[in-house]
């Protein structure tokens, strides 16, 4: 079954120039990439989307790490692409 999940190159991927290996491990991986963006999440769109660990002793960090520099984020679909996305990484 096609599945669709979102892979995101975090702030130090982007710094240390490794779009471009990610990229192609995923395709290597007969990941398709259906959409990619490259933005700058900004503290409240960080806390947002890991609210889920509001509360937890690293939620702070990982919040400011995240809006710390641009990100690239990418909509993955593949044959049981949730899986395979999660063994690749």
């Amino acid at each position: 079954m096609k599945e669709r999940t979102l892979s995101i190159i975090k702030p130090d991927g982007v710094s240390r120039k490794l779009i471009g290996e990610v990229v192609k491990r995923l395709e290597g991986a007969d990941l398709k990439i259906l959409a990619m963006k490259m933005t700058k999440l900004t503290k409240e769109q960080a806390k947002g989307f890991y609210k889920v660990h509001k509360g937890k002793p690293f939620y702070e960090s990982v919040t400011d790490f995240m809006s710390s520099g641009p990100c690239v984020l990418m909509v993955l679909e593949g044959e049981e692409g949730i899986k395979r996305y999660r063994k690749l990484m």
